[in-house]
């Protein structure tokens, strides 16, 4: 069974300490508290899925700092890299971690690697419209399902033999492939192999929910923080264990597979440091009101000993 440290670890080495129901915010994490000198303008550009968790973070630092304008752009996290080394974005949100490539190509051009922040958690669920009576699936049945290793399923395969429903074929969707949920769910749902042709691509993650939400036969994958009332996110079965539903308790035992990390990086240079904003926003991130602005989108927050972790990267001790 894949354990979520083994996949969180594949994205960017780390662990997580926490989990609690209902989802709050550990105590230990500060309010965040107006800083003096903060001005000027900031752009995120990268994952469609994130585009909602940094609008919201944006909102709350506005609050702080109401004359600073910040622009959010969600095309797919391979626009990250490119606009973080061509200056035009100072925040890269990304659904999965950045390729060796694109490392590369930053390492090349700055002298240095780009710097990875973790800011919240992801279940990235396999949705079905809310009247399909599916009770599980297993992760054999998802490659199945979605990659050219299977051949085309109806429900009745996948175990629904309610009438109406056993002979009718699976209607596919899913994310294209500018998107990191797109590459997360190709290297851990599908072992790597290529999606059917058949699979609907959305360009967008909320586009996914809805698809499926109108598509009685429908099924799709989608960050939990899209989950709506038209769609279910199906319990997901690895190795015989019993299922596991997207919620932080499974994702941090190890039992959910499809956890990950949300992530942005930016580009730091330690012999410089921060300049004054992106200090302060990044620091908000990892404040109380910050972790909670995750909560809102539907996302889980991290640990204290991430955010810890992560601040000192960009050269900020913790105060907590």
């Amino acid at each position: 069974m894949k354990k979520l440290g083994a996949v969180l670890a594949a994205c960017c080495c780390g662990v997580l300490m926490m989990g609690m129901t209902p989802v709050t915010v550990d105590e230990s994490f500060p309010s965040y508290q107006r800083a003096r000198g903060v001005s000027g303008s900031l752009k995120s550009m990268g994952s469609d899925t994130m585009n909602n968790v940094m609008a919201q973070l944006a909102a709350v630092f506005n609050r702080f700092y109401p004359n600073v304008q910040i622009e959010i752009e969600g095309k797919g996290s391979s626009t990250a890299p490119p606009a973080l080394m061509e200056n035009q974005a100072q925040f890269g949100p990304m659904s999965r971690p950045m390729r060796a490539s694109e490392i590369d190509e930053f390492e090349r051009r700055f002298g240095y690697p780009p710097t990875l922040l973790r800011v919240g958690i992801d279940c990235l669920a396999v949705y079905v419209h809310r009247d399909n009576p599916i009770r599980e699936i297993s992760m054999d049945q998802i490659t199945r399902a979605f990659s050219v290793r299977g051949s085309d399923l109806t429900w009745g395969d996948l175990g629904v033999d309610e009438p109406g429903w056993a002979d009718r074929p699976l209607s596919l969707y899913g994310r294209n492939s500018a998107s990191g949920t797109y590459d997360f769910f190709k290297q851990f749902a599908l072992g790597g192999a290529d999606f059917k042709s058949s699979v609907k691509e959305q360009p967008g993650s909320s586009g996914v929910v809805q698809a499926v939400g109108r598509d009685r036969y429908a099924i799709g994958y989608s960050g939990i923080g899209y989950k709506t009332a038209a769609v279910r996110a199906v319990p997901v079965v690895v190795d015989g264990y019993a299922p596991a539903s997207p919620d932080l308790q499974s994702a941090l035992s190890g039992e959910y597979p499809l956890a990950r990390f949300l992530l942005v990086y930016v580009n730091f240079d330690e012999r410089q440091g921060l300049d004054p904003l992106r200090r302060e926003f990044v620091r908000m991130v990892y404040s109380r009101q910050g972790q909670e602005a995750i909560i809102r989108e539907g996302y889980y927050p991290v640990a204290p000993e991430t955010a810890r972790e992560d601040l000192r990267k960009v050269g900020i001790e913790p105060s907590f």
